[in-house]
């Protein structure tokens, strides 16, 4: 007897990550599934290219991948190790928030106490570095507006830079675990009419509050730019209206 359709479990999407994406999620498997520790080494490039049946340079995308998360070091003529555990609890919220619909209040407000937190702590924390990377995406973001474009590169690496100068890992790496929906929030954001040379001015305030060393101010800027913006798609009918 032919089963009804209805009954029959939906069929998995067709995964379309990038392979060295993909390759990415199976090292974190075999970390998780074989419990191991920081300090542990992991297999060589050519022996997980072997395992998983890929080539060296996608390994070495994932490996690139983890390392900017901070989950690996790659200690050269020695081989990998492990430096951190993932974390399921915050991966699994970096899927649900891409799959949410990305007009959702929830996202907007999750980054507004964030962000204003990291700017808060920045204001305690930087370092010149930090406060020399911050001046370099104002630099990048100025020139993509001044060639026409809306300047996302600059303003992702200007709000990366805030969240990194926090020195906070929890909130460095809650922020890099959302940055799928941040960025589509972002670029729903910067493709309105005048909010390029808007947010460049909003992030020159937040700059100055930082380099001040005033927490409160910067926090208090960082939240009015992220709250100005999220009324302003709300009232476009860009954004849902919170319940």
């Amino acid at each position: 007897m032919t089963a009804d359709r209805r009954d029959l479990a939906p069929m998995r999407p067709v995964d379309r990550k990038p392979l060295y994406e993909q390759v990415s999620d199976r090292l974190r498997e075999f970390i998780d599934v074989h419990q191991l520790q920081p300090g542990d080494r992991l297999m060589s490039e050519r022996e997980l290219a072997q395992q998983l049946n890929v080539g060296r340079s996608s390994v070495r995308e994932a490996i690139t991948a983890l390392r900017a998360r901070g989950m690996v070091e790659v200690r050269h003529g020695d081989g990998i190790y492990l430096l951190e555990r993932s974390d399921d609890l915050l991966d699994s919220l970096a899927a649900e928030l891409v799959q949410t619909h990305l007009d959702h209040p929830a996202i907007w407000e999750t980054r507004q106490a964030l962000e204003a937190q990291c700017a808060r702590l920045a204001a305690i924390r930087a370092t010149d570095d930090d406060i020399a990377e911050l001046q370099g995406a104002m630099v990048q973001m100025q020139a993509e507006i001044e060639n026409g474009d809306a300047g996302l590169g600059g303003d992702r690496r200007f709000h990366a830079g805030v969240a990194r100068a926090s020195h906070n890992p929890i909130l460095i790496r809650l922020l890099e675990s959302m940055h799928k929906a941040l960025d589509r929030t972002s670029e729903t954001s910067l493709t309105r009419a005048g909010q390029p040379a808007k947010s460049l001015r909003d992030h020159r305030a937040i700059i100055d509050a930082i380099e001040a060393r005033k927490p409160a101010e910067a926090a208090e800027e960082m939240l009015r730019h992220l709250v100005t913006t999220t009324d302003a798609l709300i009232e476009d009918g860009q954004l849902q209206q919170a319940d």
